[in-house]
């Protein structure tokens, strides 16, 4: 096993990397920039090394910086989290340059993540439904225009190198058409480097469903069950769930089974995610593999008893899947609540400051992913996630009271967060009988939404 592995990223998923390391015996560097000097990930590490000033372009998005401590502190591999550049294949190529280990896919994998129209050409072939799109990157307006007659309004104009939710417009008409897609390349440009788009079918009263699967060097590949991670606000997820209410035993399998044949048909390595689109009479689309380990990965590891990081780890020491994976079956039911440090009431404003009081939910079926303590000065600089509350319980209903109860124990002081709006999104019939689609979180700030839109 490796004896000792560089984090290569901070907050929660590099204290959640770092805990891994240490129960396995491995020993752990972490970075961090000038802002995070006094965070949790760095006094946990056995080793830490400051890798620049507070921008994340100049450190945690500095490459060469990070290889740099890889080497200087003599590690045999990289865990690069999620976020950053765990998705970006100059890591896993830098990596192999150096001869050290990427904890993560392949460089190819990478390559045709980051690559959407190719993705879904490849897994395509191999059978897996996929939405209804142009063939190729769009190459001008006139081109948009004719596809969008061909697929069918509304669509999506999406970036080709996008991800994370970023890079996405919706056109109802031909109107918003015109309107939007100068916008996405410029969009697209600015974001990913790349301005190529392409678009894709809109499906209304859609839920977003995916499969966490796993895959070893002999080319073996497992699902692990699905995550829905409906409840999202302008394409970016507030709260997950294991399992899914929307799948009966049958549709789980079909989904299961795409998922697995996605995975195949990429040569795919180590722990992803093959997300779908669902719609209302019960088709599902692949979208995307996310090829990361995902925020949301918690859910799936208490329905399941696994330790996916942990998994990642031993994958990448070329371990072979252990045989009881493939019939592991995942049981009772856990949500995932996003605690972000931001004012709903004030267009989801990012709110950094001094942590003056925390007090931390607990009890039977409770789990929290955080990085914050009391005292700690959050920085203004970096993603708004601060804490991942997962409630575990035999049934939905439970695990929806175990998460109420936590939210109402969780005390983050005097920084306002996304926890009042868990609690309203939690008390909604709708959303306890299981009844909702991506526009849910709309009805709950229905002038912010459309002002924004």
């Amino acid at each position: 096993m490796f004896r000792k592995v560089l984090v290569a990223n901070r907050g929660e998923i590099a204290l959640r990397v770092i805990r891994a390391c240490r129960e396995m015996g491995i020993q752990s560097v972490a970075v961090f920039s000038e802002a995070d000097k006094e965070s949790l990930h760095v006094r946990m590490a056995d080793q830490a090394v400051c890798i620049g000033p507070p921008p994340s372009s100049k450190s945690y998005l500095n490459l060469e910086a990070i290889m740099e401590a890889a080497k200087a502190t003599g590690v045999e591999a990289v865990h690069p989290g999620y976020g950053y550049l765990a998705e970006e294949e100059e890591l896993a190529m830098a990596c192999q340059r150096e001869n050290l280990v990427f904890i993560g896919p392949t460089p190819e994998n990478l390559r045709l993540a980051g690559d959407k129209i190719l993705a879904k050409q490849t897994v395509a072939r191999a059978g897996v439904p996929v939405l209804p799109s142009s063939h190729g990157a769009i190459g001008s307006l006139e081109e948009a225009l004719s596809w969008a007659d061909r697929i069918g309004y509304p669509v999506l104009i999406k970036a080709a190198g996008g991800g994370g939710g970023r890079g996405i417009r919706v056109c109802q008409n031909e109107e918003d058409l015109r309107e939007e897609y100068p916008i996405a390349k410029a969009e697209a440009k600015a974001a990913f480097g790349n301005d190529e788009v392409y678009m894709e079918k809109r499906i209304t009263s859609a839920r977003h469903v995916e499969f966490q699967i796993l895959a070893d060097v002999r080319g073996e590949v497992v699902h692990l069950g699905e995550r829905e991670c409906t409840i999202q606000r302008r394409y970016q997820k507030l709260i997950e769930e294991s399992p899914s209410p929307s799948l009966s035993p049958g549709l789980r399998d079909q989904m299961g089974h795409a998922a697995v044949a996605a995975a195949r048909a990429v040569n795919y390595r180590n722990a992803g995610t093959v997300e779908f689109l669902l719609d209302p009479e019960g088709r599902f689309y692949f979208m995307e593999i996310n090829a990361r380990i995902q925020v949301e990965h918690p859910v799936t590891e208490q329905v399941t008893g696994l330790d996916l990081v942990k998994e990642q780890i031993r994958i990448a020491w070329e371990e072979p899947l252990m045989p009881f994976l493939k019939q592991i079956k995942p049981s009772g039911w856990a949500l995932e609540c996003r605690i972000n440090a931001e004012d709903p009431q004030k267009g989801f404003l990012p709110c950094p400051g001094l942590v003056e009081e925390l007090k931390v939910p607990g009890g039977f079926g409770v789990r929290v992913d955080t990085h914050l303590y009391q005292g700690y000065e959050l920085p203004m600089y970096y993603d708004s996630l601060v804490a991942k509350l997962i409630s575990y319980d035999r049934t939905r209903q439970g695990a929806i009271s175990v998460m109420r109860r936590a939210l109402k124990e969780f005390v983050i002081h005097p920084i306002r967060t996304t926890i009042p709006l868990h609690l309203r999104i939690l008390e909604d019939p709708d959303f306890l009988a299981g009844r909702f689609d991506t526009e849910f979180v709309k009805r709950f700030f229905p002038q912010q939404e459309d002002e924004q839109d």
